[in-house]
């Protein structure tokens, strides 16, 4: 430790979503959803593709609902900049970082086939155990201005009864952002039935991608 991320490709795109479902699908964790408004919370679903890793090169899904800090109830669009991301689904397509990643951080990963396409526009299709779960579709950003200093967003993750929080330092390039900008598939597996409860698909808020995050993990802290 840390884990150390030298090139990753990254592909996001944030949504509104009704708050009370998005709390009763992450309850288990204990962790209070982000109200960005008195109903509506954010979900941000994305795709990484680790090119050089210490844990290798890998395509890893993952849906985040956005989480007051452990012990906060704050709300409103100023709270979202202290809140952090809850990893509630993180398939991922290869063995050693799915063993990694649940033992070291307790992220809920789990083994699926990923469909890459990168022709004209960028879109993906994930599969777990045959079941098709979430596909987005995305179209072209507009290029912005990298952050100047590095971002230290915590995450948050749930597993075997403990809720653990893990800081990692993020620092992007290439960076494109536009409003909207995304076509999400749900396919029949359970994943898609819970996006479906939080009123997904619909339009995004902001899509965006990097062409490269270079990031350091430090070790998970368990808070309950």
């Amino acid at each position: 430790m840390p884990v150390r991320v030298r090139k990753a490709t990254q592909h996001m795109a944030m949504f509104s979503v009704d708050a009370d479902a998005a709390q009763r699908m992450i309850d288990y964790s204990g962790l209070q959803v982000c109200r960005y408004r008195r109903r509506r919370a954010v979900a941000v679903l994305m795709l990484m593709h680790y090119v050089d890793s210490d844990l290798g090169e890998y395509y890893e899904y993952g849906t985040n609902i956005m989480v007051n800090p452990p012990g906060s109830d704050a709300s409103g669009l100023r709270a979202l900049q202290s809140a952090g991301a809850f990893i509630h689904h993180l398939p991922v397509d290869q063995t050693f970082t799915l063993e990694a990643g649940r033992s070291i951080w307790g992220y809920p990963k789990v083994m699926a086939d990923f469909v890459v396409r990168d022709e004209k526009n960028f879109g993906f299709d994930v599969t777990i155990d045959g079941r098709f779960a979430v596909g987005m579709d995305f179209r072209p950003g507009f290029p912005v201005p990298a952050p100047s200093k590095p971002q230290a967003p915590p995450t948050y993750s749930h597993l075997d009864g403990l809720t653990r929080e893990t800081v990692g330092v993020m620092r992007p390039s290439g960076v494109r952002y536009r409003p909207g900008g995304v076509t999400v598939r749900l396919g029949d597996h359970p994943y898609a039935q819970e996006l479906a409860a939080l009123g997904l698909p619909k339009r995004a808020m902001l899509s965006g991608s990097a062409d490269n995050v270079d990031m350091t993990f430090a070790d998970a802290q368990e808070i309950k």
